[in-house]
């Protein structure tokens, strides 16, 4: 299942302020709302989410169909945008429908699905918090209470054609100036022409939030502060916006990379029209596929994201299943979402599709090492990732941070304007 997003508005921990500003639920109602929360019933359920790109979700459903015949599970592709994800979901919510039994939630609205009560509170005896990474148990909870099983995680990690750093000499970038110093070396060489520098997810859609903050992170700044401030007009926001306005302007980035989602720049990379990709784990094992869908197979290696003046820093991102609360066959879904989530569920989605697991155990075996020899740099990534805020007005602000991200990069905002109007605007979320 697609990591999409993507971690998107990847602001620190804003939860502390943005969540009492929920349109829905409340703080009162989430810490004692969902206790009384029965898991009963058995019988079919569905599984709704982004579009299964890796095939690897199919087959662990047909595992879990052939043993479980009269508790089916059927999946129920959304929209392959993450924010069309979202609204489809509470749009269901809302109507009080049990279309969906067990929903596939971006790790950052686990807290407004919560506070809203459209998810139930799952037993914590059924999940071993202790084998999980700290960063996706938190991502799953929310004002203390288990709302999600923490079932993929993610970290942004820097794709780079390791042949072609290779004949020019470099290692792979720690800085921004060094990645483009680089760029300059490969461009000059036959095997470059027709490629371009670097390219993220930059459509005006969730993937931009989680650029976005990341150059804002990368660059020593912040969106908000510890205790959930807005913060993002700064002068160390303005160095990181500014590298990459300038780099777009300048053809550093290419100009179609304003339409890039993950899989338009994952196409991009594999048919050797980049140099460097910023991209989740995922891309992978499909740029390493031999069956011709990929020129570069064997020729690339992965680092963490570079920054203005040394290692960069990830937006933490993944996916969590929760169970709604209006689903019929309650009891069905916990074990399903048990039966997903399990060790043996992770070891195989992340041998067959490279998706990073949620249990840390994995990052560590050999085996899988050898297999994805890039594991200990994603758990890297992920312990120290950028949390994004488990909110309940998560909609706007990350909205207000698309906006302002988009119009900055496309030239029709001076940088040091956007930062200035989306602080205004994120003020205004953030107040009670």
């Amino acid at each position: 299942m697609r990591h999409l997003l993507l971690r998107a508005c990847v602001v620190s921990t804003a939860a502390a302020v943005l969540a009492a500003c929920g349109s829905g639920g409340t703080q009162e109602q989430s810490a004692g709302g969902n206790s009384t929360d029965s898991f009963k019933g058995r019988g079919p359920i569905t599984l709704a989410g982004g579009k299964d790109n890796t095939g690897v979700l199919a087959k662990m459903l047909d595992k879990w169909n052939k043993s479980h015949r009269k508790e089916q599970v059927r999946f129920i592709e959304l929209p392959d945008n993450a924010d069309d994800q979202r609204q489809r979901m509470i749009q269901n919510a809302e109507l009080k429908s049990g279309e969906f039994s067990v929903l596939s939630l971006d790790v950052v609205w686990t807290a407004e699905f919560a506070a809203n009560r459209w998810v139930a509170e799952l037993p914590k005896d059924r999940f071993e918090a202790g084998k999980y990474l700290e960063p996706t148990l938190e991502g799953a909870s929310y004002l203390g209470r288990l709302y999600a099983a923490p079932w993929t995680s993610d970290g942004g990690l820097l794709y780079y054609r390791s042949d072609l750093l290779k004949q020019v000499g470099a290692q792979p970038p720690r800085t921004w100036a060094e990645m483009e110093q680089t760029c300059q070396k490969v461009l000059a060489l036959p095997q470059g022409r027709g490629m371009s520098c670097y390219a993220g997810q930059f459509d005006k859609y969730e993937g931009l939030t989680v650029n976005f903050s990341e150059m804002i992170d990368g660059a020593g700044g912040s969106v908000v502060d510890k205790d959930g401030k807005p913060t993002v007009d700064s002068p160390e926001a303005l160095k990181g916006l500014s590298f990459f306005t300038d780099a777009y302007k300048s053809g550093l980035i290419p100009k179609k990379a304003i339409t890039f989602k993950e899989e338009e720049g994952r196409q991009a990379f594999q048919q050797s029209r980049l140099v460097f990709h910023r991209q989740w784990p995922y891309q992978w094992s499909l740029a390493n596929a031999k069956d011709g869908s990929s020129k570069v197979a064997g020729k690339f290696g992965v680092a963490p994201l570079p920054g203005l003046n040394g290692p960069g820093v990830s937006s933490l991102g993944g996916h969590n299943l929760a169970v709604s609360r209006f689903a019929e066959n309650k009891a069905t879904a916990l074990d399903f979402i048990t039966f997903i989530t399990s060790e043996q569920s992770q070891r195989e989605n992340l041998l067959l599709s490279s998706n990073a697991p949620t249990i840390a155990s994995l990052y560590d075996d050999p085996a899988m090492i050898e297999k994805y020899p890039y594991l200990p740099v994603l758990k890297s990534s992920i312990l120290s990732a950028a949390p994004r805020p488990r909110v309940v007005r998560y909609g706007d602000a990350t909205a207000a941070i698309q906006g302002a991200a988009y119009q900055a990069l496309q030239g029709g905002t001076p940088p040091a304007a956007a930062l200035k109007e989306l602080q205004e605007r994120l003020e205004k979320i953030a107040k009670p």
